[in-house]
């Protein structure tokens, strides 16, 4: 008798001790669960503050190229002004240049009709205008009947000097180039 009491204290013992084991995994479990919760909330705090990061450079920066802009056109009123092409500055180069005119085919059935082969490329089963040899053409002979011819106009430009010497000397150019009197500049760097 004794001997099954001190059995069934032992199974006791050990299913207590399972149980407990069990529970302590399980705790495990639950950690690791909010733990990855908190990693979650983490990447979405992140994203609004990225966000909204992003928002106030968008609007900082879009007041700061509107200033760039504003002052781009005060450097071209003074180029125009000049009536130079070019002019040299400490900081940079100012420039006026001619873009070259462009050929549009405003009429194709028109200029089809009227073309002479040395302004046509032909390829099998289709006839097509080339362009660059349609400009070379008008050059000497007049506009062929469909074609417009777009004069080309004077852009404004400019290049900024920013040197540093660091292990030798080191020169850099960022430039913008514009249509005249245009909000529309793009960037040449």
């Amino acid at each position: 008798m004794e001997d099954n009491f001190l059995e069934e204290l032992l199974q006791e013992a050990e299913s207590k001790e399972m149980y407990q084991t069990e529970a302590y995994y399980d705790l495990i479990l639950l950690n690791i669960k909010n733990l990855q919760g908190q990693i979650a909330n983490n990447f979405v705090e992140a994203e609004k503050e990225i966000n909204l990061i992003n928002k106030w450079t968008l609007g900082r920066n879009s007041l700061l190229n509107e200033r760039a802009q504003v002052l781009e056109r005060k450097l071209e009123l003074f180029i125009r002004e000049k009536k130079v092409k070019t002019i040299e500055l400490p900081n940079g180069t100012l420039k006026l240049h001619k873009k070259q005119s462009k050929v549009e085919i405003e009429n194709l059935e028109l200029f089809l009709k009227h073309a002479r082969p040395e302004v046509l490329t032909i390829i099998p089963e289709q006839v097509k205008p080339d362009l660059s040899k349609l400009k070379a053409f008008i050059k000497t002979k007049p506009v062929p009947a469909g074609v417009i011819v777009i004069e080309g106009k004077e852009e404004f430009s400019y290049k900024l000097r920013n040197m540093e010497v660091e292990n030798g000397r080191k020169e850099t150019e960022i430039g913008i180039t514009g249509k005249p009197s245009s909000s529309n500049l793009r960037a040449v760097i």
